[in-house]
């Protein structure tokens, strides 16, 4: 992604947002930082802010955050949004990942790690705690030897991608938009955009973290 120029935090706790508020400020200084503790209150800021970061708890006093990843892609489909939370499980990881999220971070992690993990926007990576990269390994190996519903073929081998396709994820992977990916290999944004419908509907994704993971298992991004 390009400089991230206005970031938002949204969480009840004031001094939890305090915390992210001040990481997103350590790296990135130039930033215009808004925080909420509601969603009603980040839905007036991503109305009037040229928001392009969301840090987001997924327990808000009035909503669940999965419902303002959703409202940002809407809203600001070229932004990124990042879970901020407690909850290390599936039943939370994965519906917030296919509303869209572009990393998760557990709060209790320490606070040399969650800034290292929110400098990789920067490089388009997505920022996963550990624990929560492990599980999304465990999930994609589990899909690998369990047969049609993962990224294999029923016979148990890698499902192809043309070389196009593996071109598309690879960018995908790094984190570039459609717009940039198009500008890279000369094609339009719409046949870009075409790439990666047929990438996700081969592989049975339906994220951009998905997509990065698998570019990742693919060995296209190291």
């Amino acid at each position: 992604m390009s400089t991230m120029q206005c970031a938002l935090v949204v969480d009840d706790l004031p001094a939890v947002r305090a915390g992210f508020v001040d990481l997103l400020r350590e790296n990135y200084p130039a930033a215009k930082i808004f925080e909420a503790g509601r969603m009603a209150d980040a839905m007036q800021i991503l109305q009037h802010e040229p928001v392009d970061l969301l840090l987001v708890d997924l327990g808000l006093p009035d909503a669940s955050g999965i419902e303002l990843i959703r409202a940002l892609a809407e809203i600001r489909p070229q932004a990124r949004s990042v879970v901020v939370t407690i909850f290390d499980d599936d039943d939370h990881l994965f519906p917030a990942l296919q509303a869209g999220a572009f990393g998760y971070l557990l709060k209790d992690r320490p606070k040399i790690e969650l800034r290292a993990q929110l400098r990789r926007i920067q490089d388009g990576e997505p920022p996963l705690s550990p624990s929560i990269a492990r599980r999304m390994v465990q999930h994609f190996a589990h899909l690998h030897t369990g047969g049609p519903t993962g990224t294999t073929s029923p016979g148990g081998e890698q499902i192809a991608l043309t070389e196009r396709e593996s071109e598309v994820l690879q960018l995908v992977g790094k984190g570039y938009t459609l717009p940039e990916i198009a500008v890279q290999l000369g094609l339009s944004r719409h046949t870009v955009a075409d790439y990666v419908k047929q990438i996700y509907r081969k592989l049975n994704i339906s994220s951009r973290a998905e997509a990065a993971l698998e570019a990742v298992r693919r060995g296209l991004v190291k």
